[in-house]
C-alpha cells in the first residue's frame, strides 16, 4: 500500500514538474518571439542563453521516442533511466563547443509510386535528436515571425491539407488560368552548405547555436560501416533540416517571388510552398517562373 503511495506520488510529481518546465520554456520562447517581432532586421546574438535544463528536457519531452536509432543504437529508453545526468552533461558540451555531433545512420525509403524509386534518410543518434529538437525550437521562434504566409511545410499549425485548400480556392477565383507545379529535386542532398550560413547568420549570430549547425552540417553519413563527408546537403530526417529548410528557401524563393517577381507581372500572382515544392498562379498567358 505504501509502495503504490509513493509511486503515485512520484508519477504525480513528475508531472507537475513536467508542466512546471513547459509553462517556463513557453514564457522563453514568447520572450524570443517578441525580440525578434521587435529587431526584425537585426542579428540576434544572444540566443542560447535560454537553453538550459528545462529546456532540454521539453525537447526530450517533444522528442519521437518511438523513431529508429542511430549509429549507436541507444534507444529513447534507455537515455531516459539517467535522463537529468545526461541532459546535464549534454548542456555543458553543448555550451563549451565540445559537444561532437555524430554521423547520422543512413537507411533508403521507397518513394511514392511504383517503388521503384528510394529516397535517403538520415537518422541521428537519439541524444542528437534532443538536441536538434532544441535548437530548432529556438530557430523556430525566431523565424516564425518573418516566414511568409505563402509556405506551409514544417511549420506549426500548418499542413500540406491547408496548402492544397489555399491552391484551389486561387484557382477557382482566378478562373484556372495558369498554374505551374515545381519540385526542387534532391533539395536536402544538395542544399549549399555555405550559403545557407550565409542565410541564416543574417539573422541569428550566437555563436552556439552557429557552431552547432555547423557541426550538424558536418557531421557525415554512415552507411554500410562507410563514413563520408558530403560538402553540401542537409540530411532528411535530421530534426534540424526542416526548419533551416524553410529558412533557405524564405529567402531564395519566398521572398524572391514577392519583391522580384510579382512586381514585374502584369496581373495577379501568388504562390503556394508546402516544403520544397511550390505552386505558383498566374492569371495570363505569361510564364510565371523562369528556370
Amino acid at each position: 500500500m505504501e509502495g503504490r503511495k509513493h509511486r503515485n506520488t512520484g508519477t504525480f510529481e513528475g508531472k507537475m514538474a513536467e508542466t512546471r518546465s513547459s509553462t517556463t520554456v513557453s514564457t522563453k520562447l514568447e520572450r524570443i518571439a517578441k525580440l525578434a517581432r521587435e529587431m526584425p532586421q537585426a542579428a540576434l546574438t544572444t540566443l542560447a542563453h535560454h537553453i538550459d535544463i528545462d529546456w532540454l528536457r521539453e525537447a526530450y519531452r517533444r522528442t519521437r521516442k518511438d523513431g529508429a536509432t542511430g549509429i549507436d543504437r541507444q534507444t529513447a529508453d534507455e537515455y531516459a533511466r539517467e535522463l537529468d545526468a545526461n541532459l546535464r552533461t549534454l548542456l555543458e558540451r553543448a555550451k563549451s563547443g565540445s559537444y561532437v555531433a555524430p554521423p547520422v545512420r543512413r537507411v533508403h525509403i521507397p518513394k511514392a509510386g511504383d517503388g521503384s524509386q528510394t529516397r535517403p534518410i538520415g537518422i541521428p543518434t537519439f541524444e542528437d535528436k534532443l538536441l536538434q529538437r532544441a535548437v530548432a525550437m529556438v530557430l523556430e521562434a525566431v523565424y516564425e515571425q518573418s516566414f511568409l504566409d505563402c509556405s506551409y511545410g514544417f511549420r506549426p499549425g500548418r499542413s500540406a491539407h491547408q496548402a492544397l485548400r489555399v491552391v484551389q480556392g486561387q484557382t477557382v477565383k482566378m478562373a484556372g488560368k495558369w498554374v505551374l507545379e515545381v519540385d526542387i529535386r534532391n533539395f536536402f542532398g544538395t542544399l549549399d552548405h555555405c550559403h545557407l550560413r550565409n542565410i541564416v547568420r543574417k539573422r541569428v549570430r550566437d555563436g552556439v547555436l552557429l557552431r552547432l549547425i555547423g557541426k550538424w552540417l558536418n557531421a557525415g553519413v554512415m552507411e554500410d560501416g562507410a563514413i563520408e563527408y558530403p560538402d553540401a546537403g542537409t540530411p532528411q530526417g535530421g530534426v534540424v533540416s526542416p526548419i533551416l529548410a524553410n529558412v533557405y528557401l524564405h529567402e531564395v524563393l519566398d521572398e524572391w517571388f514577392a519583391r522580384q517577381v510579382v512586381p514585374r507581372l502584369a496581373g495577379r500572382a501568388t504562390l503556394v510552398r508546402f516544403a520544397d515544392d511550390r505552386a505558383p498562379r498566374r492569371r495570363g498567358k505569361e510564364a510565371l517562373m523562369g528556370t
